[in-house]
């Protein structure tokens, strides 16, 4: 099994591969994300480009996978309640997708698609940190479930 990052946006600035790279290197192998980044559409209307990035997002999901859309509209969970949900999602057995919109967010039809919606504040996050924030929660979810004394929620 796997675990993927799908999200819109290249070229990370060095603190966010930096913050990313710190919690990959903490999972263990089957946490760590697979990343795949997709160029920003340049369609010239914010649907049009909103459209184009949710359409090669969903072309590039590996199939059968669990996928769960970061999405403001999404569920908010506590740190342990999201170490439950992890551990549920690793139950299923299939690869785990999280996919990330570009600044136009993702398409209702993939937020819909999706198996899972997550949002991981009401803050409005910029998308590359929440490369950051997603991989230190899973990291320390990661750790609830190991009983790691990381968390001391």
């Amino acid at each position: 099994m796997a675990t993927h990052l799908l999200a819109v946006g290249r070229k990370m600035p060095a603190w966010i591969q930096a913050g990313f790279d710190e919690y990959q290197k903490r999972l263990p192998a089957h946490l760590k994300f697979k990343v795949k980044e997709f160029e920003l559409s340049s369609q010239a209307s914010a649907g049009a480009r909103n459209r184009d990035e949710c359409r090669r997002i969903t072309a590039a999901r590996p199939n059968p996978a669990l996928t769960i859309a970061l999405d403001a509209r999404g569920e908010q969970l506590s740190t342990e309640a999201l170490a439950q949900r992890l551990n549920q999602w690793l139950q299923v057995g299939r690869e785990l997708v999280f996919v990330v919109g570009g600044p136009e967010g993702l398409t209702d039809e993939l937020v819909q698609s999706a198996d899972a919606r997550l949002s991981l504040s009401t803050l409005t996050l910029p998308h590359p940190l929440v490369r950051v924030i997603l991989s230190e929660q899973i990291y320390r979810a990661h750790s609830i479930l190991s009983g790691h004394p990381y968390h001391r929620g």
